[in-house]
């Protein structure tokens, strides 16, 4: 029996869509299988339809299952992409809103399926966990008024 911790996200539709989505953008990721209904059901699915789909995304284990609307994508959990570069930080920023996503604030959107993300420079996690108390200050006042986050800006926030 395999060992594994499996996410599993919950998607109103587009689980498949969803998967190539991720894997298509995300490094050390590869699609699995996709499980469909083998029969019409009472709750409007078709035989054929996706019922799930699993994929490795960033070498960890994911399903998304296309459970219908009852319970919707919330910020409550949300998958966090650390970047080193403005240009890595952009192309995951603007990939992720393709198709109909929303931004946020500080670095948070809701991709086109409704699933949310932080879109993070690495710096701003290093001056968080070891700058000292004013530089954290300087860079929380500064990210707190972004939406998509500026490594430049964090930066010279940082350094004062």
């Amino acid at each position: 029996m395999k060992k594994t911790l499996t996410t599993c996200v919950w998607l109103d539709t587009g689980a498949e869509e969803a998967m190539q989505l991720y894997t298509s953008l995300l490094p050390n990721s590869r699609m699995g299988g996709v499980q469909r209904h083998a029969a019409d059901s009472p709750f409007g699915t078709k035989k054929g339809d996706v019922m799930s789909a699993s994929a490795t995304i960033m070498g960890q284990e994911f399903m998304a299952l296309n459970g219908g609307p009852m319970f919707p994508q919330t910020e409550a959990v949300s998958f966090q992409i650390h970047c080193d570069t403005q240009e890595e930080l952009d192309h995951y920023w603007d990939s992720l809103l393709a198709g109909g996503g929303k931004p946020s604030q500080c670095g948070w959107l809701k991709d086109r399926f409704g699933v949310s993300w932080q879109v993070v420079p690495t710096i701003l996690e290093e001056v968080m966990m070891n700058g000292d108390a004013a530089a954290r200050e300087r860079v929380t006042a500064a990210f707190m008024e972004m939406q998509k986050l500026d490594v430049a800006a964090i930066k010279a926030a940082a350094e004062g």
